[in-house]
Order: structure tokens, then C-alpha cells, then sequence
């Protein structure tokens, strides 16, 4: 149990679409929901239905992912752990998780690119889309993670989370 003041945990699973991010993420929140009720997920998709979206420009991505960290740092200040799952594609957004959210920690699914192509459940890869992050729109690659997790298959998920559960402390 969380002592009134203590806050929350942030555990940003971030990586490009197709990596396993709302996989990996949705188990890691699932487990840790079972353990304590103070725990919230939330879903780059997912969030889309909640914040409305200012648009596509660099300027809008910027602070529409601000806006979804901030109110991850307001519910991590509150004493309630956030499992947050997006891709968040610029540094200057994860420098400003670290600069601004207490306990943050910041999970990189990494995956190949062919693996990312032969997923492609969301056929952004395959259907010739346009703006897809990674492909043609630039993206900063996490370069100071708490936890880089390749994610091209040779682990499940459950023991992709077992491992961060135990170097997160909480298994």
C-alpha cells in the first residue's frame, strides 16, 4: 500500500506500430493489476478517443503527446502507477517525461524491420500508406531507455514481462 505522498509509477511502452508495445504493455498492466488496484493503462490508440486530436503536424504531435503525459504525471502524482503504451516519436516528448515525471521508466520494444513487415496487422506497412512513422515519417529512436526489449519473437510475452518484473522489482 502507497503512503498518501508517494507517487506513481510511469511505465512508458513505447516503440513503432507493430513492435508489441499494447501486447507487452496490456500483460505488464494486467500483472501489475492484479497485485494493487492504484493502476491505470492507457493506449496511444486507445487515447485517441479521449484527447481530441489538434492534427498531424509535427507542432500537433508534440502536444498532443504532451498532453497525454501530463495527465500521466497528474495520476502518477496522485499515487497511482500508469501503464502508457504509444509510439511518442520525439525525444524532446521523453526528455520531458524524465525532466517532469517523479518515476518514470521508459520500456524500447525493439524490433526489426522485417519483423514490423511481417506483422503489419494494421496493413500500415504493406498498403503503401502514407505518414506512417518509421517509414516515412522520421521518428527518434529512444537513445536512453530504462529497458531496451527485442521483440522479434524468440520470447513470449509472458516472459518478456516476467523479465521487467523482476527489474522493476516487482516480482
Amino acid at each position: 500500500m502507497k503512503e498518501a505522498n508517494q507517487k506513481g509509477v510511469v511505465y512508458f511502452f513505447t516503440g513503432l506500430a507493430g513492435a508489441g508495445k499494447t501486447t507487452v504493455g496490456g500483460l505488464f498492466y494486467r500483472r501489475l493489476k492484479a497485485r494493487k488496484n492504484n493502476v491505470f493503462c492507457m493506449d496511444g490508440d486507445a487515447m485517441d478517443g479521449v484527447f481530441e486530436r489538434t492534427g498531424y503536424s509535427t507542432a500537433a504531435r508534440k502536444k498532443d503527446a504532451k498532453a497525454q503525459f501530463r495527465l500521466c504525471r497528474a495520476l502518477s502524482e496522485q499515487g497511482i502507477d500508469v501503464v502508457m503504451c504509444s509510439i511518442s516519436m520525439y525525444d524532446e516528448i521523453r526528455d520531458w517525461n524524465r525532466a517532469n515525471i517523479a518515476h518514470y521508466k521508459e520500456i524500447y520494444i525493439k524490433v526489426s524491420r522485417d519483423t514490423l513487415y511481417r506483422r503489419d496487422q494494421k496493413k500500415l506497412y504493406s498498403s503503401g500508406a502514407k505518414e506512417v512513422v518509421g517509414v516515412d515519417l522520421p521518428w527518434d529512436e529512444p537513445k536512453t531507455p530504462d529497458v531496451v526489449v527485442e521483440n522479434d519473437g524468440q520470447e513470449t510475452p509472458e516472459t518478456i514481462v516476467a523479465r521487467l518484473e523482476q527489474q522493476f522489482g516487482l516480482a
